[in-house]
């Protein structure tokens, strides 16, 4: 043992005790990080306000960032608690807005639980949760009142055909159907009343009361035309001397009993007429009762629409109202009611009124439409889905033509062959629907029995890496599988998701065990980090085993690789912790020269975060000279050594020789007029002819054996080497490095920065025509001379005049951009005159006289974008 003083002796420990370590349980005066940690979570788990939070975090933050983590995320999660709590309070008022609100606002309501969760509201939470279930089940109810309405329409709708069709039949049939189509009627109508009289018909949406009104009020008159004409048609039947009924049909068949020829119809009136239409005279002349009838409709619902229109306070019920009285009536009024009646509903919004005379034009629109759908030019077929749709919409616009208009049967026959033959192509579609859908039931029932059986042959494997990419591929399979019904879905699924539980089993117990013995791996790591003494070989051994465990059992990636980082953060805590411990003595350990270095780099690094360009130049400056400098005094330093090494080694050689040893083989020389003594000179090495000098002198060591440079062994020639300096310590050599590269990296930032804004700049000062704002040369750099800066002010400083697309054009050739898709024909034919001018200069060489071209024409936002994109890439070259 040395009785010599230590160089470094150990810092004492500061024995005075910092005003925090009371109320955290001693962490400020913990030796380690590891302990300082431990103690912060003990005092943590105390719940400490907020202010003691702050208090802590703001001392600790400069000591231990790593143990001040835990106090942050603590601080954070107070916040978002109170965050939380202020937007819970805030959706719940809200909720409780809606819920109170008369008429309830269903799609409000819809979207306040997207709103809250974009918001970042707890929605699992009390109140929140409540509310959300509340409004879910008025939302509910709403919906379920609106689809109950429009089954109610198409009830009304399917009533009013079988009417219809029993105007076609025998009144004998009609007869017979009456009471049973009665209790249906009433029964329509007792359930539209419960639609109107619940709770919830206010919060409907608008558009479903005039539907169901319409259709009651269109329901309500073709049942009381049917019972009329169907009573007349009975007193008719019983008294010979009654009038004949209103019905064709019936009409005839009245007459044929009483023994008299059926009544020749025209051939417009040939198709059977509606109950509804016959009790208003079917196709006939009308009779003065039946227009009379007619006008005190019309006109009852056109003075109540008038009446609400005055008042401010016309609704879609009185329009509706209006709409079925001119379906009904429409066709008895003269042309002078109409235009009344077209006025009144242009006055009460409805913009397309009441055009009766523009009937006949709709329709033949619509038949053109309905021809068009089949008479497609190729490549422009429409599919069997949109055929559907279109045929629906047309029929429909068709219905809305024939309200209130005389009946043009020729255009009805066009209309309806043309929408038939459309028809074979939406018959054929559904056709091609139905065998895929088999075909991707038979392939869904076939992969389900492929699991099953793939299943029980792999029941005892243990190769987890390849079931799990079995059981991938057959979801992936299953998805893939072709588009099939909801309803054949909904059986199909369940079977699916049963057989790929009965194949995943095994693989999900392997994971189920592999997660256990990971768990007990990652326990395992934290106490190994914990340990006073780092053990390197229990943490390599520990490390292979957790590899081990994840190439044999798969997981979800996401879980992985939080088990993979709970894993390693005890161990890398305990690297770290040894790496800080010996931090102080590698830094007390520093020469002169790392030392200089060291605050050299920092330098660096403050003037990068200046954001100075001046500044960091010079600080890498500065920081190259101490590097050089300090090579250069090493280097001297060195020669110097070497050249007292030369001298000693220099006194050694005059020491005696070695007696030569004697010769026993010389390479000889063949050619003529040579001597075997000239044989070595002619080698051109030194004593090439003797085998010791040779190879001592080849390997560059004198009579001792000494290192003599491999120059001295190649003839004797003496090069001068380069002397280097000792190599720098790695935190030093580190911090230079890092330094210099952060310091190019903000020094092209600083150019890019300062490029964007010149050329900016350019193009406000072209925009202003103001030839003071342009940049300077230096700001444009260097690829922008005097002469061509000169020419650019005074191009912006003139009137806008001449055309500059030949200019741009130029430009995004010499910038090898693109150019927009209306100038490239432009650009090519410009190309082709380019070639044939050999002589004249290239773009690259003219590019700023096209620019001052450019800039002394008017500008305008294409030309500008188009001048700005090729100066960007020309100003950087």
């Amino acid at each position: 043992m040395s009785d010599a003083p230590e160089v470094n002796p150990a810092p004492s420990k500061n024995s005075e005790q910092h005003p925090l370590d009371a109320l955290t349980g001693g962490a400020f005066s913990a030796e380690t990080s590891g302990d300082r940690a431990a103690r912060i979570r003990e005092w943590l788990a105390t719940q400490p306000s907020v202010e003691q939070l702050q208090d802590v975090l703001k001392e600790l933050s400069a000591r231990d960032k790593s143990a001040a983590r835990a106090v942050r995320e603590r601080l954070d999660e107070i916040r978002r608690t109170e965050n939380q709590e202020k937007i819970s309070v805030e959706w719940a008022e809200k909720a409780q807005a809606l819920l109170s609100a008369t008429p309830f606002d269903a799609a409000a309501a819809a979207a306040w639980q997207r709103d809250a969760a974009k918001a970042g509201a707890a929605l699992s939470r009390e109140p929140l949760s409540q509310f959300k279930a509340q409004l879910a089940e008025r939302v509910k109810a709403v919906e379920d009142l609106q689809h109950r309405t429009q089954v109610q329409r198409e009830v009304a709708l399917l009533l009013a055909q079988r009417i219809e069709v029993l105007s076609t039949k025998s009144w004998r049939d009609a007869q017979a159907a009456l009471e049973a189509l009665r209790a249906d009627v009433g029964r329509w109508q007792e359930q539209a009343g419960e639609l109107t009289g619940d709770a919830s018909w206010s919060s409907v949406d608008a558009r479903f009361p005039p539907q169901l009104e319409a259709a009651s009020a269109q329901l309500t008159l073709v049942w009381e035309a049917f019972q009329s004409a169907l009573a007349q048609t009975e007193a008719a039947a019983a008294d010979e001397n009654a009038p004949l009924p209103t019905v064709p049909v019936w009409a005839d068949e009245i007459r044929v009993a009483r023994g008299l020829p059926p009544e020749a119809a025209p051939a417009e009136a040939a198709k059977p007429a509606a109950a509804g239409r016959a009790a208003a005279g079917g196709r006939g002349k009308p009779s003065p009762e039946q227009v009379e009838a007619a006008k005190a409709a019309i006109g009852q619902a056109l003075q109540a629409l008038k009446e609400e229109t005055a008042a401010g306070k016309a609704g879609s019920a009185a329009v509706q109202a209006m709409r079925a009285a001119i379906k009904s009536h429409g066709r008895f009024v003269d042309d002078a009611l109409v235009s009344e009646v077209h006025e009144a509903l242009v006055a009460a919004g409805e913009a397309e009124g009441w055009q009766r005379q523009n009937a006949d034009k709709l329709r033949e629109e619509l038949v053109a439409k309905a021809e068009g759908l089949i008479n497609r030019p190729e490549g422009q077929a429409l599919g069997g889905r949109k055929i559907q749709e279109t045929l629906r919409s047309l029929r429909e616009q068709w219905k809305q033509a024939d309200q209130g208009a005389v009946a043009n049967h020729a255009l009805w026959k066009k209309f309806d062959e043309a929408c038939n033959a459309a028809y074979k192509v939406v018959e054929a579609w559904h056709e091609k629907v139905r065998q895929d859908s088999s075909q991707a039931k038979a392939l869904r029932l076939a992969l389900i029995e492929e699991i099953k059986a793939w299943a029980a042959e792999h029941a005892a494997s243990e190769d987890w890496k390849g079931m799990a990419r079995a059981l991938r591929q057959f979801a992936e399979r299953w998805r893939e599988s072709g588009h099939i019904g909801e309803k054949l879905f909904a059986e199909l699924q369940p079977l699916f998701k049963q057989a790929m539980a009965a194949a995943e089993a095994p693989l999900h117990a392997a994971q189920k065990a592999s997660l256990q013995r990971r768990h007990a791996m990652i326990e395992e790591a934290t106490a190994l980090g914990a340990a006073p003494s780092l053990r390197i070989d229990a943490v390599k051994a520990l490390q292979q085993r957790w590899q081990a465990e994840a190439q044999a059992v798969p997981l979800d990636r996401k879980h992985e690789q939080k088990l993979w980082d709970a894993f390693r953060k005890p161990l890398d805590e305990a690297f770290n912790r040894k790496g800080s411990e010996r931090g102080p003595r590698a830094a007390a350990e520093l020469s002169e020269r790392d030392r200089r270095v060291l605050e050299a780099s920092k330098a660096v690094e403050a003037a990068n975060a200046s954001g100075d360009a001046q500044q960091i130049r010079a600080a890498m400056a500065e920081l190259e000279s101490v590097l050089k400098s300090q090579a250069v005094a090493d280097a001297q330093q060195n020669q110097a050594q070497s050249q007292t090494e030369q001298a000693s080694d220099a006194s050694e050689t005059q020491a005696p020789a070695q007696p030569a040893r004697s010769v026993v083989a010389v390479r000889g020389d063949d050619r003529p007029g040579m001597k075997k003594d000239a044989a070595a000179a002619v080698s051109g090495r030194p004593g090439a002819g003797r085998p010791g000098d040779r190879r001592d002198a080849g390997r560059g060591r004198d009579a001792r054996g000494g290192e003599r440079g491999r120059d001295a062994g190649r003839g004797g020639r003496d090069f001068a080497r380069e002397e280097r300096g000792p190599r720098l310590a790695d935190p030093a050599f580190r911090a230079q490095r890092e330094a210099m590269e952060h310091a190019q990296e903000a020094l092209r930032k600083l150019a890019a920065q300062a490029h964007g804004e010149a050329l900016s700049q350019l193009m406000s000062a072209w925009e202003a025509r103001d030839a003071s704002q342009l940049p300077s040369a230096q700001q444009l750099g260097g690829r922008v001379t005097a002469p061509v800066r000169s020419a650019w002010s005074q191009a912006i400083a003139s009137a806008p005049k001449g055309d500059a697309s030949q200019a741009l054009l130029r430009l995004e050739m010499a910038a090898d951009v693109p150019t927009p898709a209306d100038q490239l024909a432009a650009r090519r034919a410009l190309q082709l005159q380019m070639l044939t001018r050999r002589n004249d200069p290239s773009p690259q060489e003219t590019w700023g006289q096209d620019a001052a071209q450019v800039l002394a024409s008017a500008r305008d936002e294409a030309s500008a974008r188009r001048l700005q994109n090729a100066l960007k890439h020309l100003l950087k070259k």
